[in-house]
């Protein structure tokens, strides 16, 4: 597992929200797109702003304070047909439980309780961007749906060769999902 900062937050052209993490030692970024109710609540917990009533990710802190659970740490584990997953760590007692979750609502609990945030290195393998790739989409040069194509496709190749035929396929229909959007 690879620990992560939060490197910004980001809306795209589409107007589709987004989160930035960012490798503490090292440069890649991985750009996750997220809701934008997630955006809103990952940017008060990182203002440390608090609403006038407990928001939703307030709230599961509270009942969680309350049950006298704590939040270890939270990761982006898997990245599977375009969707993230990641796990939420808590820890009862000497019990440490996994939850899952989806990656936004996990990154919002872990800003407001400053737990550490990891990806794990294949997620980072198939998502993330080196400083150049991001500086390069952000100046248009990189059109960013083509190059995950791009990626998709050296994965479905990888697959192939390895006669992982299942992957393949998912990786394919992937890939004709992006295309289908152009």
């Amino acid at each position: 597992m690879i620990e992560v900062k939060i490197n910004g937050l980001f809306l795209t052209q589409s107007q589709a929200s987004g989160v930035i993490l960012k490798e503490i030692k090292g440069e890649r970024t991985l750009p996750i797109i997220i809701g934008e109710y997630e955006a809103q609540s990952i940017a008060l917990g990182l203002e440390k702003i608090k609403p006038p009533r407990p928001i939703t990710h307030d709230l599961t802190l509270n009942m969680l304070d309350s049950l006298t659970v704590e939040i270890e740490r939270i990761a982006v584990t898997e990245l599977k047909n375009n969707t993230y997953y990641a796990v939420i760590y808590i820890r009862q007692d000497s019990k440490v439980l996994e939850i899952d979750s989806r990656p936004s609502d996990a990154i919002a609990l872990a800003v407001r309780k400053n737990v550490p945030i990891f990806v794990a290195e294949e997620v980072m393998e198939k998502g993330a961007y080196t400083a150049k790739e991001v500086q390069d989409i952000q100046e248009g040069r990189i059109d960013f749906k083509e190059d995950r194509i791009e990626k998709l496709k050296i994965e479905l190749q990888e697959a192939v060769e390895k006669e992982d035929y299942e992957k393949a396929a998912r990786i394919r229909d992937e890939i004709k999902k992006l295309e289908s959007r152009h």
